[in-house]
């Protein structure tokens, strides 16, 4: 047994204890981030969800809000499921929505991180320009000073340069700022989201569920970056396949790429090498006649090393992780689409 399923038998004890003492059953709460580092890890992926996910079924647990979705550094709690439940039903169940809190974008408000920046109404805009520029932000919520509740408006370099140009006065925040500030809770599904954001350039972040704290603010360029973070590795693995398919072209008969083929259902015969999948290429070149055949120029075992690598990653991208991949899967798989790349260029030339 490891730490991890320890210390999570340790909490339904606790809590399966507290409830025959007919006491109140607290939940154990703490952030998705060292809910993870109790198992020792350090990111969530499909494999690590998985076994998580089982052992709080196995022990009669559940998370909410649901950890594989939730943002890394916020706060989860984990109770008993309900009594005389045998597996979580439909309604108990975490919901799996992605959802506007689970960017980090959302949280600058809450710790570890340092704090919305915002400026007060009565500023002069000097202030606000400043901050902007300090910041390199577009946009800063107009809030009296000390508060976290009470919006006045956003100021935005749009907004300062449309009164400029009409020649109005602009000597303090109140005088630029756009009072109908685009505000979203922070459980809003992120594909709800997404039109509100991208028709105003921003969203401020409630926490919701009659608490008005503001928590965040979600900009076009957030959401470019995050949805980028997750887009990235395919178009990588996209060129990874594309390469392959060009290393292997007219090389092998179609009975050979069969042979490797995995059992297929319907209409999945193999005809041609666009109809492998990753595994397929792997097993096709693994076979030291074929790696002869296929005239790769590169160690055999250290490309099947690689390209196994990037299988298995690969299979994580496939079932979407909300953390996207860390930096050393990212490098890798751009290491290895740069080498695969180089090698078709080779036969080309």
């Amino acid at each position: 047994m490891g730490r991890g399923e320890r210390w999570l038998r340790g909490v339904a004890d606790r809590m399966r204890g507290e409830a025959v003492a007919g006491a109140a059953v607290m939940p154990e709460r703490l952030s998705v981030r060292d809910l993870l580092r109790q198992f020792g890890y350090e990111r969530r992926g499909r494999i690590i969800n998985r076994r998580i996910q089982n052992l709080l079924e196995k022990l009669d647990l559940q998370t909410e809000p649901d950890f594989t979705a939730a943002w890394l550094d916020g706060a989860i709690s984990i109770s008993l499921l309900a009594e005389g439940t045998d597996q979580p039903s439909v309604d108990t169940m975490p919901d799996p929505t992605l959802v506007v809190g689970s960017l980090p974008a959302a949280h600058v408000n809450e710790p570890p991180n340092d704090g919305l920046v915002s400026v007060a109404p009565d500023q002069p805009l000097l202030v606000a320009t400043t901050l902007m520029q300090l910041h390199d932000f577009s946009q800063l919520p107009v809030m009296p000073g000390g508060s976290k509740r009470d919006v006045k408006g956003v100021i935005s370099w749009q907004t300062i340069g449309v009164r400029r140009a009409l020649e109005l006065p602009s000597e303090y925040v109140r005088d630029c700022m756009d009072r109908a500030a685009e505000i979203v809770p922070i459980d809003m599904p992120l594909f709800e989201a997404i039109g509100r954001i991208a028709r105003r350039g921003y969203a401020l972040v409630q926490k919701g569920k009659g608490n008005n704290e503001i928590t965040g603010i979600v900009t076009v360029s957030d959401l470019s970056e995050h949805f980028f973070d997750l887009a990235g590795p395919f178009f990588l693995l996209g060129q990874i396949e594309g390469n392959l398919r060009l290393l292997i072209h007219g090389k092998f008969r179609v009975n050979e790429m069969q042979e490797v083929a995995d059992h297929r259902q319907g209409d999945g015969t193999i005809t041609g090498s666009a109809d492998l999948t990753f595994g397929e290429y792997c097993r096709l070149l693994e076979n030291e006649q074929r790696w002869q055949k296929a005239d790769i120029k590169a160690s055999r075992k250290e490309f099947i090393a690689h390209l196994e690598l990037a299988r298995e990653i690969r299979n994580d991208v496939m079932h979407f992780d909300p953390d996207g991949l860390s930096e050393h899967d990212l490098r890798s798989l751009l290491q290895i689409s740069q080498f695969v790349e180089l090698l078709t260029h080779a036969i080309r030339s």
